[in-house]
């Protein structure tokens, strides 16, 4: 694996952490249906990872809901981002993970933006039953 594959991967697994303590952290994913039929790694890496998120889905506080082919479309790239929030919204911050690495946003227009944009997508997403329901079906397909 070449080293910069290696420490995204890396940096992936050990942020996830905060997921599997004792008290761990709410977190809500949204991902568009494309991203889940996409087959990365082929059939078998790509099945395990569907059957990992609908295991990710069913724990208390997490949260995956899904936004199915011909629902609203976005105006944002393809790539992770991430919205870090709490009680002192002067520290909230976006995390991009974008193809030249890990990127911080944390201007309040930006963080507006970005908020605004995450609200559409999850107005526009399934619910975490009918969610997880799809991530199956997609899972079966494959």
């Amino acid at each position: 694996m070449p080293p910069e594959v290696e420490h995204r991967v890396s940096y992936r697994v050990k942020r996830q952490v905060v997921l599997f303590r004792d008290q761990p952290l709410r977190y809500t994913a949204t991902i568009h249906e494309a991203a889940l039929r996409m087959q990365f790694g082929g059939a078998a890496t790509a099945k395990a990872q569907l059957e990992h998120l609908i295991g990710m889905s069913e724990r208390d506080h997490v949260t995956v809901v899904v936004i199915p082919f011909g629902r609203v479309s976005f105006p944002i790239s393809a790539h992770g981002v991430d919205y870090f929030y709490g009680p002192v919204t002067q520290l909230d911050t976006v995390q991009l993970d974008t193809a030249h690495g890990v990127e911080l946003v944390d201007a309040a227009a930006q963080l507006e933006k970005y908020r605004l944009v995450l609200d559409r997508m999850e107005q526009a997403a399934l619910g975490p039953d009918e969610s997880r329901d799809l991530i199956r079906r997609i899972a079966r397909e494959i």
